[in-house]
């Protein structure tokens, strides 16, 4: 069975606490177009990342709003801003690395939250059972890109049933997969059961 493999872009989510302190008292994310997750979306808000003298502007942020701030780069961002971020799942930033926050009304130091996003397929439980896959299964998917194919391991699978059925990666991912912007499909191969 064949799901559409998405390409994520450097990002952020913010709580409401944070996205006041960065854009001003009583502020509200102001939408722009659904994601292809069920009830998130990309926003109108850009904040600046800074670590020492290296900054990443006009990173985007996605709403709702979290209980938590986090910021997902790829490697090569991480270089950029000479960020030590680890492989996480979403949501997992306990003892990751730390960044400033940087908006339009003010500053956030954030002590952890940077993580380069581990990738991962969403899933309803029907298609979970489809796939023949269930809840943290790790698994190894061939993804298909323009002239390259290539087998991406290590990606874990997440399932619930407000998801729709996608791949996400990031951008040196999708790239070395030779993905178009769009993003392309992929597949299981392999699953590790756990």
């Amino acid at each position: 069975m064949e799901f559409k493999v998405e390409v994520s872009a450097r990002h952020i989510h913010l709580t409401q606490e944070h996205v006041e302190a960065l854009f001003g008292a009583g502020h509200q994310l102001t939408f722009i177009r659904e994601l292809s997750q069920p009830g998130q979306y990309l926003c109108e808000e850009k904040v600046t990342l800074v670590k020492g003298d290296r900054k990443l502007e006009r990173v985007s942020v996605l709403g709702p709003v979290r209980k938590s701030s986090q910021v997902e780069l790829s490697r090569t961002d991480c270089i950029s801003l000479r960020a030590n971020a680890i492989v996480r799942e979403s949501g997992d930033t306990a003892g990751t690395e730390a960044v400033t926050l940087v908006g339009p009304a003010g500053t956030v130091e954030l002590e952890e939250g940077l993580i380069v996003a581990k990738a991962h397929i969403h899933a309803t439980p029907e298609d979970a059972e489809k796939l023949g896959v269930k809840d943290k299964d790790i698994v190894n998917v061939a993804v298909e890109g323009e002239g390259r194919k290539l087998v991406f391991g290590n990606i874990v699978v997440r399932v619930n049933p407000t998801y729709a059925l996608a791949m996400h990666i990031d951008t040196d991912e999708g790239n070395a997969a030779y993905l178009p912007r769009s993003g392309g499909t992929g597949r299981i191969v392999t699953v590790e059961n756990f």
